[in-house]
């Protein structure tokens, strides 16, 4: 009897001791309150947000939020797991979570690749939870951004859609001082990727079980707007990654197979993956890329030669998109690694296009993509490959193609959004990201388009910096979120509290906070754009995924023409070019005036003839259409073909017959086409 008061105390205690350590009194209201968890940790990140998030589709039965078309939540899981420091989630908590590399401590001596990206001796305060004194932050590259009650915070600020890239390279991994494990590739793909899901599985359990949570992996367009319309965020998986299937190059010479192809997309897409880059940073197998400029650029081009056994080799640019210039900045660091003797060439400043374009085997994977109706990443991509993309789709008629983060030549954008495309813009500082938003507004209005940011965090690039407590126009906090239903205030982690005035966007909790600093710069009208994104994302999601292949109505028709070059060893006879092979072609004689008619066998409604030239290619021709081989109507005609792809698209027009009139040659050969093909209107 004498023991039961201390019992009540203790009791007492251990009760009050459970409502400081479990969750808020908000949280616990989970049962009202479907966005808050019934369980989130004891030790946990704030929001910063009140209010329930928005659910369900606008008058016109359109989906609402942002779509952020470029991000990458597990890199800390690549480069051999030294590289980024801190993880998303932790079974073990925040405190686990969000702490710093081992050879960061004490004081940051080691932490070779801060260093390299900042500048600066890379010293920094290593603690993270609590204190966070030197980051998470906008210009650092190698701290976790991405915890997962940061992503809740943007999902909770609007945003809807989130493309989750899974990233690596080899590399960079096999050149790193720190690392502990393989740096295999697509070792690393297949980890991220089931982290992916294990992290919907841990938020799943905040909120009681499987299903339940904010975070949803989704693997085709219904199933996100299914996502999206229960106010929920959708999270489509990609890949970047320098050698995907194992199609790295060494000394010009492919190491990998169209059944190491065929093979790896079957893997990519049971896991789970709708979208990929085929070439990252390093030419490969597949195809060229897009220079990097500066220091980082000839880091990348030791790479580049590390990964190859060549550097990057440059051209005169044919047309008005252009590579970025690589510059001649010094990286010594990474110019160490080269064996003696090599050192970085230098470049012409008037020739800016990689000479490696998009391969045969690229080609293949292009084309294997859209058999499983994937979308394509064309950032990263030499417009030679670039080009040659465009050329695919556009003569297949095919929309899954994106431009996720400022990557990719602007002179391409009207021929991404004719496609069905879609076109987000890195998430630059506010001033500028707004600019670049109004320059491309009018061609977002032609097609009826929404647009999208790309964060890019855990990459290698930086984010917006603060623009000052004393700038005239800042964000001033509480504010609304886009749709008016939540407020949002500065967010907290721990002992820190972050404003993007004085901080930036330190990480990825301030998304909304960054969008909210564009409506102040910009203007609600490119706030108003970047909303419509989702539904635009989708839409060419789902485009492509109810592309059909139209018929060729050309193949294997008879065909006949003016001339066929002679040759001992093969045939160049005009069937050739329509027996559904880019091995053989047609080719005829060296002069100017041929032609090449071809007999549907009936009547058809065509629209659409493609030419896929080689390289005798002609300057000037016509598409010629008749109903009986006697009357003939010209539908289409050029005096400015640059060979390659060609695609003639004309109003739907009756023939049996199609004669290609070719009246001007670009080169001193005739006329040469690997494949002709036919389509209805």
């Amino acid at each position: 009897m004498h023991r039961r008061p201390h019992v009540a105390v203790v009791s007492l205690l251990l009760l009050l001791l459970a409502m400081a350590l479990g969750p808020a009194p908000s949280s616990a209201a989970a049962a009202d309150d479907w966005w808050n968890p019934s369980a989130r940790p004891a030790q946990d990140s704030g929001i910063g947000v009140t209010g329930e998030p928005f659910k369900g589709t606008d008058s016109r039965g359109k989906v609402r939020g942002f779509v952020d078309a470029h991000d990458h939540i597990f890199s800390n899981e690549a480069f051999g797991g030294r590289l980024l420091c801190g993880k998303p989630f932790s079974e073990a908590g925040i405190a686990d979570a969000l702490k710093d590399c081992p050879e960061h401590y004490p004081d940051g001596s080691l932490a070779v690749f801060d260093f390299i990206t900042k500048g600066g001796d890379g010293r920094h305060d290593p603690v993270g939870w609590p204190t966070f004194k030197d980051w998470p932050a906008h210009d650092s590259l190698t701290h976790q951004q991405n915890y997962y009650a940061w992503i809740e915070r943007a999902w909770r600020g609007g945003q809807r859609v989130l493309v989750n890239d899974l990233v690596t390279n080899g590399v960079i991994c096999s050149v790193y001082f720190f690392k502990d494990r393989s740096c295999d590739e697509m070792t690393s793909i297949r980890l991220q990727a089931k982290l992916t899901y294990d992290l919907q599985a841990y938020i799943d359990k905040q909120y009681g079980g499987a299903g339940k949570g904010w975070f949803r992996v989704v693997t085709d367009s219904a199933q996100a707007r299914q996502v999206i319309e229960q106010g929920k965020l959708a999270v489509v998986l990609g890949v970047e990654t320098s050698e995907p299937f194992g199609c790295k190059m060494i000394l010009d010479i492919a190491q990998c197979s169209r059944e190491d192809i065929d093979k790896g997309l079957d893997e990519l897409h049971a896991l789970g993956v709708r979208s990929m880059f085929l070439c990252h940073k390093f030419d490969n197998a597949l195809c060229g890329v897009r220079f990097d400029s500066g220091t980082l650029g000839t880091a990348i081009n030791v790479g580049q030669f590390l990964s190859t056994g060549t550097f990057w080799r440059t051209e005169k640019c044919t047309g008005p998109q252009a590579d970025n210039p690589i510059g001649s900045a010094s990286a010594a660091a990474a110019e160490s690694k080269l064996p003696a003797g090599v050192a970085v060439p230098s470049y012409s400043g008037d020739a800016q296009c990689n000479v490696r374009g998009l391969t045969d085997l690229g080609e293949y994977a292009v084309r294997g993509m859209m058999k499983r109706k994937m979308m394509l990443e064309v950032d990263h991509m030499s417009v030679k490959a670039t080009g040659r993309v465009l050329d695919i789709f556009e003569a297949e008629s095919y929309p899954g193609v994106i431009s996720s983060h400022s990557w990719m030549d602007l002179n391409w954008t009207e021929r991404v959004y004719a496609l069905g495309g879609f076109i987000a813009q890195y998430m630059h500082g506010s001033e500028g990201f707004s600019a670049e938003a109004r320059r491309t507004e009018a061609l977002r209005d032609k097609y009826g388009v929404g647009y999208g940011y790309g964060t890019d965090m855990n990459g290698v690039g930086g984010w917006p910096g603060p623009r000052g407590a004393n700038t005239p126009d800042p964000v001033k906090y509480p504010f609304r979120s886009t749709d008016g239903g939540s407020v949002i205030d500065r967010q907290t982690t721990g002992e820190r509290t972050w404003d993007l005035n004085t901080d930036g966007a330190a990480h990825y909790g301030l998304v909304p906070d960054w969008i909210e600093d564009i409506r102040v710069t910009g203007g609600q009208d490119v706030v108003d754009d970047l909303f419509r994104g989702a539904e635009s994302y989708l839409g060419t999601w789902g485009a492509a995924e109810h592309h059909q292949a139209s018929v060729n109505l050309a193949k294997g028709a008879p065909a006949t023409a003016s001339s066929s070059e002679w040759s001992l060893f093969t045939s160049y006879a005009p069937g050739r070019s329509v027996d559904g092979s880019r091995d053989t072609r047609w080719a005829s004689d060296w002069s100017d005036g041929q032609w090449l008619r071809l007999d549907l066998g009936a009547t058809q409604r065509v629209g659409r003839v493609t030419l896929d030239w080689e390289r005798a290619y002609g300057r000037s021709y016509r598409v010629d259409l008749s109903t009986d081989g006697v009357d003939w109507r010209t539908v289409w005609s050029t005096t400015s073909g640059d060979g390659g792809l060609d695609t003639a698209d004309f109003a739907g027009t009756p023939a049996r017959y199609v004669r290609l009139q070719f009246l001007g040659r670009a080169t001193n050969w005739g006329y040469s086409l690997h494949e002709v093909t036919v389509h209805s209107a």
